[in-house]
């Protein structure tokens, strides 16, 4: 049998039905057998001409290939789904169909996970006090060092800190977090992309990348000797580099990846450079799991407008993983 993709279908009052459903369409010629988890309800809500051919699995083993295969993970009524709105109900679908996701790839039932976008107020609303995707896949998988990194064909940017206050950031940056995120970015460059020996960009926490230690000492007391000791585990690294300078002169063309400080120091560069086709990759994962670099988009949820490149790229991304493992395992 074809392997399974799970998708796990995102905040149903989001855009996230509409690019699953764009995305997969035809179904017939795909490579993978694609689940969506969730409830068949929301994808009748959202295909209401049926056409995309539909098949309610209630467990793996009925499954069909050449179909795009639902299956339930909580109750859903018609009434329920109202595009736009954030709500309690649609947070705890969105986080329970992540966490079957979880256990289906946990099992080997399914080859990677696809995730959707989830509300962060709607899933909070369901009492999961999580500050995103990443962190929860961490936490559900037992994974203590992972990072975040966006993916483009070209680009991949990783991420020391990620959804934390930026008041909190400088005291996140320590030497053994940079070089564990260095560690687990090389690792995953080569085994999850078949990359040689992949060169990995840094860039500084402060302005200019400190100057010195003028703006700041970070660079030279924590950067720095990260730096060199995964130049001592054969892991090839360069920098601090001044971000704004570095991604204005276009020096990450000559890089494998690069491994920013905190959230938005990484992910405006990237998303202003992706055009909305990147891909959010938690490396270090003993899962393969994929999402697009966007959110619900609540303000265009319902109304067919939604773009789905981001999607399909996240798919074609585990696609490709999923082949890299195999050949890595061989």
């Amino acid at each position: 049998m074809k392997p399974v993709l799970a998708v796990s279908i995102g905040d149903y009052n989001g855009i996230g039905p509409e690019v699953i459903l764009k995305t997969f369409f035809p179904a017939d010629n795909l490579p993978f057998i694609p689940l969506v988890l969730g409830h068949p309800a929301i994808l009748d809500f959202y295909n209401p001409l049926g056409t995309l051919p539909v098949h309610y699995a209630g467990t793996v083993s009925a499954i069909r290939a050449g179909r795009v295969n639902v299956m339930a993970v909580d109750e859903v009524a018609p009434g329920d789904i109202k595009p736009g709105t954030i709500t309690k109900q649609a947070g705890l679908l969105s986080m329970k169909a992540v966490e079957k996701g979880i256990a289906l790839c946990a099992a080997g039932e399914a080859s990677a996970l696809v995730t959707a976008p989830i509300s962060k107020e709607a899933i909070n609303r369901a009492g999961y006090n999580v500050p995103g995707h990443t962190e929860f896949l961490a936490r559900e998988t037992n994974c203590k060092a992972f990072v975040m990194m966006l993916v483009t064909k070209s680009l991949r940017v990783g991420l020391v800190s990620t959804h934390i206050p930026l008041k909190e950031v400088a005291a996140t940056i320590t030497r053994a977090a940079v070089l564990q995120q260095l560690t687990v970015m090389n690792r995953s460059l080569s085994m999850d992309f078949g990359l040689n020996h992949p060169k990995i960009a840094v860039l500084g926490l402060n302005p200019h990348a400190g100057d010195g230690g003028v703006l700041g000492d970070e660079e030279t007391e924590i950067i720095i000797p990260a730096i060199r000791e995964a130049s001592s585990l054969n892991i090839r690294s360069e920098g601090p580099f001044p971000a704004d300078g570095f991604f204005g002169s276009r020096a990450y063309e000559g890089y494998d990846a690069i491994l920013a400080m905190y959230h938005d120091q990484g992910l405006i560069p990237f998303k202003t450079l992706s055009f909305g086709g990147g891909v959010n990759f938690t490396a270090g994962l003993p899962i393969i799991r994929t999402s697009p670099d966007h959110g619900t988009a609540f303000s265009i949820a319902g109304r067919g407008m939604a773009n789905n490149q981001s999607f399909r790229e996240a798919v074609d991304l585990a696609w490709q993983l999923i082949q890299n493992k195999v050949t890595t395992a061989k």
